[in-house]
């Protein structure tokens, strides 16, 4: 979503708005699928018409636009959070840790905010706190390393663990629970309601969507998207600031 069809201003074109429309005016299942958590949706919602089902946390939870309501909860246990923490310290010094839940966010004492924890008060709590229950989504930022830095560090030790990766956060690495993804959350869906995934188009951005991308029918990477991105889809269109997506969903509901 962000990058993607979100510009850099955090807009959204009212070109791509009524392209979102066209998708369910035609029958078809309109997802968006994004790292923002729960508590951020609302406004999206608001924007996009209260229309669609929302992938967020990047598949730790669902959460239906039309209603506002989180309808789905995939999370991390307790356990897995202090070992992947554990490994996360040791290899990576005066890195800050964080849990995000559904409409709250707790951290130690290193973790410093960024853009997406606005609108919320962090709780800062020692370990035996923080890592006392399952979280849907942990997050950990460094003072200097890059998300790829941190990935390139991070993937290995957390390798069997957790599913790590980052998504557009300023030196920020991010993770899910095993077999929780973008990717696994669309394609659950879509067996649910009956939809073959040959029928399946996405679109991405970050290195967070190439599970996504990889699964869905056809793939369309916008052309501001990370390399690795581009490298793996079907085809590259217009950038986020060019309305590439409402471009590519206006030829094909039209």
């Amino acid at each position: 979503m962000d990058g993607t069809v979100v510009r850099s201003d955090g807009t959204i074109s009212s070109r791509t708005v009524a392209a979102f429309a066209k998708v369910e005016q035609a029958g078809a299942e309109f997802v968006a699928v994004t790292g923002r958590p729960p508590r951020l949706m609302d406004e999206v919602a608001e924007a996009f018409g209260n229309r669609g089902i929302a992938i967020c946390s990047n598949g730790a939870y669902l959460y239906d636009m039309h209603t506002r309501q989180v309808v789905a909860e995939y999370t991390i246990t307790a356990a897995d959070l202090v070992d992947a923490v554990g490994k996360l310290r040791a290899a990576i010094p005066d890195i800050g840790i964080a849990v995000e839940h559904a409409t709250s966010l707790a951290a130690d004492a290193l973790y410093e905010p960024w853009d997406w924890d606005r609108g919320v008060t962090i709780e800062r709590l020692e370990d035996a706190a923080l890592l006392s229950r399952p979280g849907p989504k942990l997050l950990a930022r460094h003072p200097a390393m890059s998300n790829d830095e941190l990935l390139t560090i991070a993937a290995p030790i957390l390798a069997g663990l957790v599913n790590v990766y980052h998504s557009n956060g300023l030196r920020l690495i991010e993770a899910t629970a095993l077999g929780v993804s973008k990717a696994a959350a669309l394609a659950d869906l879509a067996l649910h309601k009956g939809i073959d995934q040959a029928d399946v188009i996405a679109f991405g951005d970050m290195p967070n969507d190439l599970p996504m991308l990889e699964w869905a029918g056809t793939a369309y990477g916008v052309a501001n998207a990370h390399p690795d991105v581009l490298a793996i889809v079907d085809h590259v269109i217009g950038g986020n600031e060019d309305d590439g997506v409402a471009e590519v969903l206006e030829a094909l509901y039209s």
